[in-house]
């Protein structure tokens, strides 16, 4: 699986005019399962995202998770994180998983990190979806698993 954390103050997902979720202060997580991926991925995926240490302690350092500040997370499917722009300037998306296994994955991945004490709020799979934040720091990191 990849995903794009973003630590925001806050985050939200509109489809077709009408909120459909929200977060913050928390994480803002752009997940895409990846050709090949299975469920140990979304769970570990899950995981490593409720533990990382992105947001400060009082003094300063990046030190404590999403679970140690009780945050909350925006997790929204984006299938553009799997884009391979090695052959020209149109980007090719062959490496995401097909539309059902992604689904099942970006589920799977939503029910692991709630189970892993993070609530969860989500945008619609395969929608068009508009979103909006504010990045926090600015902290964005990208992860593989």
């Amino acid at each position: 699986m990849r995903a794009l954390i973003q630590r925001v103050t806050q985050a939200r997902v509109h489809v077709d005019g009408h909120l459909i979720g929200e977060t913050g202060p928390g994480l803002l997580i752009l997940i895409c399962a990846m050709q090949d991926d299975d469920d140990t991925a979304a769970v570990t995926m899950a995981a490593k995202i409720a533990k990382l240490r992105i947001f400060t302690d009082p003094e300063g350092k990046m030190n404590r998770s999403v679970r140690d500040i009780a945050g909350t997370a925006l997790v929204v499917s984006q299938f553009t994180l799997a884009a391979d722009t090695s052959r020209g300037n149109r980007p090719g998306f062959s490496q995401a998983a097909p539309p059902s296994e992604g689904n099942r994955l970006y589920q799977l991945f939503t029910e692991s990190l709630r189970a892993e004490g993070v609530p969860c709020e989500t945008g619609k799979f395969g929608a068009d979806m508009q979103v909006s934040l504010t990045n926090d720091g600015p902290v964005t990191i990208w992860l593989d698993v």
